[in-house]
Protein backbone atom coordinates (compact mmCIF):
# COMPACT_ATOMS: atom_id res chain seq x y z
CA UNK A 1 0.00 0.00 0.00
CA UNK A 2 1.07 3.56 -0.72
CA UNK A 3 0.91 6.77 1.27
CA UNK A 4 2.01 9.95 -0.11
CA UNK A 5 3.98 12.53 2.54
CA UNK A 6 5.46 15.91 1.06
CA UNK A 7 5.19 15.11 -2.79
CA UNK A 8 6.73 11.55 -2.34
CA UNK A 9 5.24 8.69 -2.71
CA UNK A 10 6.42 5.61 -0.29
CA UNK A 11 6.00 2.36 -0.78
CA UNK A 12 7.14 -1.47 0.40
CA UNK A 13 7.82 -3.79 -1.65
CA UNK A 14 7.56 -8.01 -1.43
CA UNK A 15 11.27 -7.79 -1.01
CA UNK A 16 10.94 -5.70 2.00
CA UNK A 17 12.90 -2.77 0.49
CA UNK A 18 11.58 1.17 1.25
CA UNK A 19 11.10 2.68 -1.98
CA UNK A 20 9.92 6.52 -2.18
CA UNK A 21 9.68 8.77 -5.47
CA UNK A 22 9.77 12.04 -5.58
CA UNK A 23 6.83 13.98 -7.95
CA UNK A 24 9.81 14.33 -10.26
CA UNK A 25 9.94 10.95 -10.58
CA UNK A 26 13.35 10.48 -9.15
CA UNK A 27 13.15 7.37 -6.75
CA UNK A 28 15.21 7.42 -2.90
CA UNK A 29 15.33 3.56 -2.18
CA UNK A 30 16.91 3.78 1.29
CA UNK A 31 17.77 6.50 4.02
CA UNK A 32 21.47 6.71 3.22
CA UNK A 33 20.59 7.67 -0.71
CA UNK A 34 20.94 11.52 0.75
CA UNK A 35 24.54 10.76 2.17
CA UNK A 36 25.67 8.90 -0.74
CA UNK A 37 25.03 11.59 -3.11
CA UNK A 38 26.04 14.25 -1.08
CA UNK A 39 29.68 12.37 -1.07
CA UNK A 40 29.63 11.92 -4.53
CA UNK A 41 28.97 15.60 -5.16
CA UNK A 42 31.93 16.29 -2.76
CA UNK A 43 34.09 13.88 -5.28
CA UNK A 44 32.93 14.80 -8.06
CA UNK A 45 33.64 18.74 -7.55
CA UNK A 46 37.36 18.00 -5.61
CA UNK A 47 39.96 18.32 -8.56
CA UNK A 48 37.85 21.57 -10.09
CA UNK A 49 37.68 23.27 -6.86
CA UNK A 50 42.02 22.61 -6.54
CA UNK A 51 42.74 23.48 -9.81
CA UNK A 52 39.95 26.24 -9.77
CA UNK A 53 41.71 27.49 -6.73
CA UNK A 54 45.63 27.25 -8.22
CA UNK A 55 44.41 28.69 -11.89
CA UNK A 56 42.88 31.79 -10.15
CA UNK A 57 46.58 32.11 -8.07
CA UNK A 58 48.61 31.88 -10.60
CA UNK A 59 46.66 33.83 -13.08
CA UNK A 60 48.85 35.17 -15.17
CA UNK A 61 50.53 31.45 -16.03
CA UNK A 62 47.08 30.08 -16.58
CA UNK A 63 46.72 32.59 -19.35
CA UNK A 64 49.97 32.03 -20.68
CA UNK A 65 49.51 28.11 -20.56
CA UNK A 66 46.22 28.52 -22.38
CA UNK A 67 48.03 30.97 -24.91
CA UNK A 68 50.59 27.78 -25.17
CA UNK A 69 47.69 25.31 -26.39
CA UNK A 70 46.85 27.23 -28.82
CA UNK A 71 43.30 28.40 -27.37
CA UNK A 72 41.17 31.42 -28.89
CA UNK A 73 40.87 34.23 -26.40
CA UNK A 74 43.27 32.81 -23.52
CA UNK A 75 41.85 35.44 -21.00
CA UNK A 76 38.35 34.99 -22.13
CA UNK A 77 39.21 31.18 -21.40
CA UNK A 78 40.79 31.43 -18.03
CA UNK A 79 37.81 33.55 -16.71
CA UNK A 80 35.73 30.81 -18.02
CA UNK A 81 37.67 27.70 -16.21
CA UNK A 82 37.86 29.82 -12.82
CA UNK A 83 34.17 30.82 -13.19
CA UNK A 84 33.62 26.95 -13.69
CA UNK A 85 35.52 25.57 -11.35
CA UNK A 86 35.11 28.01 -8.40
CA UNK A 87 31.98 29.41 -7.90
CA UNK A 88 30.05 26.35 -9.78
CA UNK A 89 31.94 23.47 -8.70
CA UNK A 90 31.16 25.09 -4.97
CA UNK A 91 27.87 25.40 -6.11
CA UNK A 92 27.65 21.92 -6.97
CA UNK A 93 29.48 20.85 -3.42
CA UNK A 94 26.87 22.34 -1.29
CA UNK A 95 23.71 20.86 -3.78
CA UNK A 96 22.90 24.73 -4.53
CA UNK A 97 21.28 24.95 -7.92
CA UNK A 98 22.21 21.62 -8.56
CA UNK A 99 21.13 20.35 -11.27
CA UNK A 100 21.80 23.59 -13.74
CA UNK A 101 25.68 23.84 -12.16
CA UNK A 102 25.60 20.15 -13.01
CA UNK A 103 24.82 20.90 -17.33
CA UNK A 104 27.27 23.51 -16.74
CA UNK A 105 29.87 21.43 -15.46
CA UNK A 106 28.92 18.60 -17.86
CA UNK A 107 29.37 21.51 -21.01
CA UNK A 108 32.24 23.00 -19.34
CA UNK A 109 34.29 19.18 -18.71
CA UNK A 110 32.91 18.46 -22.38
CA UNK A 111 34.63 21.46 -24.03
CA UNK A 112 37.87 20.83 -21.82
CA UNK A 113 38.02 17.51 -22.98
CA UNK A 114 37.61 18.43 -26.98
CA UNK A 115 39.81 21.46 -26.51
CA UNK A 116 42.80 20.05 -24.39
CA UNK A 117 42.85 16.35 -24.67
CA UNK A 118 42.43 15.76 -28.30
CA UNK A 119 44.51 12.58 -28.04
CA UNK A 120 43.92 11.47 -31.66
CA UNK A 121 46.00 14.11 -33.19
CA UNK A 122 49.08 13.45 -31.27
CA UNK A 123 51.53 10.99 -31.08
CA UNK A 124 54.10 9.84 -28.58
CA UNK A 125 54.77 10.21 -24.83
CA UNK A 126 52.13 12.52 -24.52
CA UNK A 127 49.39 10.52 -26.63
CA UNK A 128 48.70 7.94 -23.50
CA UNK A 129 48.51 11.11 -21.41
CA UNK A 130 45.94 13.08 -23.27
CA UNK A 131 43.83 9.81 -24.02
CA UNK A 132 43.78 9.04 -20.29
CA UNK A 133 42.41 12.52 -19.46
CA UNK A 134 40.00 12.48 -22.04
CA UNK A 135 38.44 9.10 -20.99
CA UNK A 136 38.46 10.37 -17.14
CA UNK A 137 36.77 13.62 -18.34
CA UNK A 138 34.30 11.54 -20.09
CA UNK A 139 33.87 9.57 -16.64
CA UNK A 140 33.16 13.03 -14.92
CA UNK A 141 30.41 13.95 -17.34
CA UNK A 142 28.96 10.77 -16.53
CA UNK A 143 28.79 11.58 -13.05
CA UNK A 144 27.80 15.16 -13.78
CA UNK A 145 24.56 13.66 -15.59
CA UNK A 146 23.70 11.04 -12.55
CA UNK A 147 23.91 14.07 -10.63
CA UNK A 148 21.23 16.40 -13.12
CA UNK A 149 18.90 13.07 -12.65
CA UNK A 150 19.35 12.40 -8.88
CA UNK A 151 19.20 15.74 -7.98
CA UNK A 152 21.05 17.15 -4.62
CA UNK A 153 20.08 15.16 -2.29
CA UNK A 154 18.74 16.04 0.87
CA UNK A 155 21.52 17.30 2.19
CA UNK A 156 21.74 20.19 0.11
CA UNK A 157 21.07 23.61 -0.09
CA UNK A 158 18.09 22.88 -2.71
CA UNK A 159 16.39 20.46 -0.21
CA UNK A 160 16.79 23.42 2.63
CA UNK A 161 15.42 25.86 -0.10
CA UNK A 162 12.60 24.02 -1.34
CA UNK A 163 13.74 24.71 -4.83
CA UNK A 164 14.31 20.71 -5.88
CA UNK A 165 12.77 17.50 -4.70
CA UNK A 166 15.68 15.96 -2.73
Amino acid sequence: MAAVTGGFESSAGSSGDDKTTGSDGSVMTNNLDGVVILVARLFLVTLFLIFGWRKLRDYSGTVSQMVQDGLPAPVLATSIAIFMELPVSFAVAVGAFTRPSAVLMVLYTLGTSLAEHRYWTISGADYVDKMEAFYKNLSIIGGFLLLYITGAGKYSLDAFWGIAAP
